[in-house]
C-alpha cells in the first residue's frame, strides 16, 4: 500500500511518544532523497528516517543505518547547520494529508532561543523536505518548485510555506461526516458503481488496499458495488474510521512467499491462501520491514549503475560471441567429410579428369556399400581437387581446438561476471562497490568504466557470525575478499564452505584451538550461511560443499574468487 495520511498518523504518534524531549545528536543524507536524524532521548538512540524519493515516500523510526557519503551534500550541511543539537519539540500532521511538521527548539544566528520545523511532504514525485523557521518562512528545501515545475504551486526559499491545495474530498477523521450523512452519500451514487472507488472519490488520506479492506469487510469482496456492499458498508467504514481517530491501529505486514507484499495500520482480511500476515512491534519496525530492502537495492542500483550496466553488457557481449563459436564448432564436423572425400578422390585418381563438375565413387568406409557424389572444382585437377579437401579438414581440425578453447574461456569468463554479479546484488555500501570497482579494474574491465581512477583498499569487507555453540564463521562479500579469506585468513585445520555449482561467498568455519572437527550444528550453521550469501539464496535443500580450508588452491593466474578443491563432501 501507499504510505498514507493514515499510516502517517500513526507514525506522527509514534514519534511524539519516543523523541519528544530528544536531542539531535547526528544529521546524514545517506540518499539524494532522504535525510536521517540521530536523536537521543531517554538514554537511547532513535534514527528518524524522512524519504522523498518519488518511489517511495515515507517516515519513521528506523534501525537500519546505511552507509553515509564521505562528503555531506549540500543539502545534508544546511540541516546541520539549523538543527544540530536542537531537541524535538513535537510533531504533528498537517490536517489529514500526507504531510508532517517537525518542530524543533534550538537558537538563531544570534543565540536566542527560537523554534524551527523540518515539514516532510509524503506525496509521491510531489515529495519535498523543507526547513521554515518560526513563522513558517522557508529557509531551505530538498526540491525548489517554481513555475516552470508548477503552476499552482511553488515552494521557494524565502516564501511563506503553504499546504499542497486540497482535493475536494472529504476528511474522514474531523467528524464532519457522520453515519446518516455517509449513507445519504452512498444512496446517491450509482448502485453498479464499485464501492471501492466511491471510497477513494469521496474521502481524503486513506490508500485503496484500505477502501479494498472496508469494501471485503462490508460485502465479502473486494470488488463489490454499491448494491452489493450497501448493508453493512457505513459501519465498517466508521469503524475504520475510528480506529484511526483513536489511534488503535496494529503494524501489519503481508507476505508472499516471504516477501512483503503490503503494509497496513490494521489488520487485513482479503487476502487468501498463499499470503502470511506477521505483526510487528512498531510502525517504525513496519516501515522498514517492508521498505528497508527495497530502498536498499535502489540506493545500491543508483550508486552502482555503472558496474551493473558494465556487467550486463559483458554479458551480453559473452553470450553472443559463444553462440557463435558454438555454430563455428558445429561447422567444424564438416572436417571429416572432407577428409573421406579427399581419400576417395586420392584412391580413384586414375578415374578423374580435369574438368569435371563432380563425380560419384564408392564409399568403402560404408558397410552398406553406397556411393558418394562429390563436387570437384573443374579448373583443378584431381590430385589437386582432393589436396583442396585436405586443406579443409586440417583447418577444421585446427579450428575445433581453437574454438573449443575459446569457448571454455568464454564460459570461464561469463562465470566470473555471474560472480561478480551475484556478489553487486548483495553489497551493503560504499566500501563494498570500490572493493567489486577495484576488482573489475585489476580484471581488464578499467576501460568501461568512466572516469574510474585506482584508490588505495583497505582490508577487504569480510562478514563476521557466531553459531549457536560459539564457533566464528567468516563469510566473503565479494570476489576479492573471498581471495583474502580463503588464502590469507584460514587456517588450514578451519573447514571451507561454499554453495555447490553456483556463484557466491566463500565461508570459513573457525575451529576452536586444538579442535579437529566442530559440531554437527556449527556445520549446518555454516553452510546455511554459505546457502544465504549466494545465487541459490531462497531455494529448496541447496547443495553446498565443504572441505578443510588447508585442501583448497588457487591456481596461479586464476581470475578473483577462483579456487579448486577435491573430494569435497555435500551437505543438504
Amino acid at each position: 500500500m501507499a504510505f498514507d495520511a493514515a499510516m502517517l498518523r500513526f507514525v506522527v504518534d509514534e514519534l511524539n511518544r519516543k523523541l519528544t524531549g530528544g536531542k539531535v545528536d547526528k544529521i546524514f543524507q545517506p540518499g539524494r532523497e532522504e535525510a536521517v536524524f540521530v536523536i537521543r532521548c531517554g538514554g537511547e538512540e532513535h534514527r528518524l528516517n524522512i524519504s522523498a524519493g518519488g518511489n517511495g515516500s515515507y517516515m519513521n523510526l528506523t534501525a537500519i543505518k546505511p552507509e553515509n557519503p564521505a562528503t555531506p551534500p549540500m543539502f545534508c550541511m544546511m540541516l546541520r547547520k539549523h538543527f544540530s543539537g536542537a531537541r524535538f519539540a513535537g510533531a504533528e500532521q498537517l490536517g489529514f494529508e500526507r504531510a508532517a511538521r517537525l518542530t524543533f527548539d534550538t537558537h538563531n544566528d544570534m543565540g536566542f532561543p527560537t523554534q524551527k520545523h523540518v515539514i516532510a511532504e509524503l506525496m509521491g514525485r510531489f515529495s519535498n523536505i523543507i526547513i521554515t523557521d518560526a513563522g513558517d518562512k522557508i529557509i531551505g528545501l530538498l526540491k525548489s518548485v517554481d513555475f516552470t515545475a508548477s503552476e499552482k504551486r511553488q515552494v521557494l526559499a524565502g516564501m511563506r510555506y503553504e499546504l499542497p491545495p486540497k482535493q475536494d474530498k472529504a476528511d474522514p477523521i474531523a467528524g464532519t461526516t457522520d453515519e446518516r450523512t455517509f449513507k445519504a452519500m452512498a444512496a446517491a451514487e450509482d448502485p453498479d458503481r464499485p464501492a471501492e472507488k466511491f471510497i477513494m472519490s469521496r474521502f481524503a488520506g486513506l490508500a485503496p488496499l484500505i477502501a479494498r479492506e472496508i469494501v471485503y469487510r462490508a460485502a465479502g469482496k473486494t470488488d463489490a458495488t454499491m448494491r452489493e456492499a450497501e448493508r453493512d458498508l457505513t459501519e465498517q467504514f466508521f469503524r475504520v474510521v475510528n480506529l484511526i481517530r483513536n489511534l488503535d491501529g496494529v503494524p501489519t505486514v503481508i507476505k508472499k512467499d516471504g516477501v512483503p507484499a503490503e503494509y497496513a495500520f490494521m489488520d487485513i482480511r482479503q487476502y487468501g491462501a498463499g499470503y502470511e500476515k506477521e505483526q510487528v512491534e512498531s510502525f517504525g519496525r513496519l516501515i522498514d520491514v517492508y521498505y528497508g530492502e527495497r530502498s536498499r537495492e535502489e540506493r545500491l542500483h543508483r550508486k552502482a549503475s555503472d558496474v551493473f550496466r558494465l556487467l550486463s553488457n559483458a554479458e551480453t557481449r559473452i553470450l553472443k560471441k559463444m553462440d557463435k563459436q558454438r555454430a563455428e564448432l558445429a561447422d567444424c564436423e564438416d572436417g571429416e567429410r572432407y577428409k573421406l572425400w579427399g581419400d576417395l578422390i586420392t584412391a580413384n585418381i586414375w578415374r578423374l579428369e580435369r574438368g569435371m563438375k563432380e563425380c560419384e565413387l564408392e564409399n568403402w568406409y560404408d558397410e552398406a556399400g553406397g556411393t558418394v557424389k562429390i563436387p570437384l572444382d573443374k579448373r583443378l585437377s584431381p590430385q589437386a581437387n582432393a589436396q583442396v579437401y585436405y586443406k579443409k579438414y586440417n583447418k577444421s581440425k585446427a579450428a575445433r581446438v581453437h574454438l573449443t578453447e575459446q569457448l571454455a574461456a568464454a564460459e570461464e569468463e561469463l562465470a566470473y561476471v555471474y560472480t561478480v554479479l551475484d556478489a553487486l546484488t548483495r553489497a551493503d555500501g560504499e566500501k563494498e562497490l570500490s572493493e567489486i570497482r577495484a576488482e573489475l579494474w585489476h580484471s581488464g574491465y578499467a576501460s568501461k568504466m568512466k572516469n574510474y581512477t585506482e584508490k588505495k583498499q583497505s582490508a577487504p569487507s569480510i562478514a563476521r557470525y557466531r553459531t549457536s555453540d560459539g564457533h566464528t564463521v567468516l563469510c566473503g562479500r565479494n570476489n576479492v575478499a573471498n581471495d583474502y579469506l580463503t588464502t590469507k585468513l584460514a587456517s588450514r585445520g578451519d573447514w571451507w564452505f561454499h554453495v555447490k555449482n553456483q556463484p557466491g561467498s566463500h565461508v570459513v568455519l573457525q575451529c576452536f584451538e586444538g579442535e579437529r572437527d566442530p559440531s554437527g550444528e556449527a556445520f549446518t550453521e555454516a553452510a546455511e550461511i554459505a546457502a544465504y550469501n549466494s545465487k541459490a539464496r531462497g531455494g529448496v535443500m541447496i547443495p553446498v560443499d565443504y572441505i578443510q580450508a588447508g585442501k583448497v588452491k588457487k591456481p596461479a593466474g586464476a581470475k578473483p574468487g577462483f579456487v579448486v578443491y577435491t573430494k569435497a563432501a555435500v551437505s543438504g
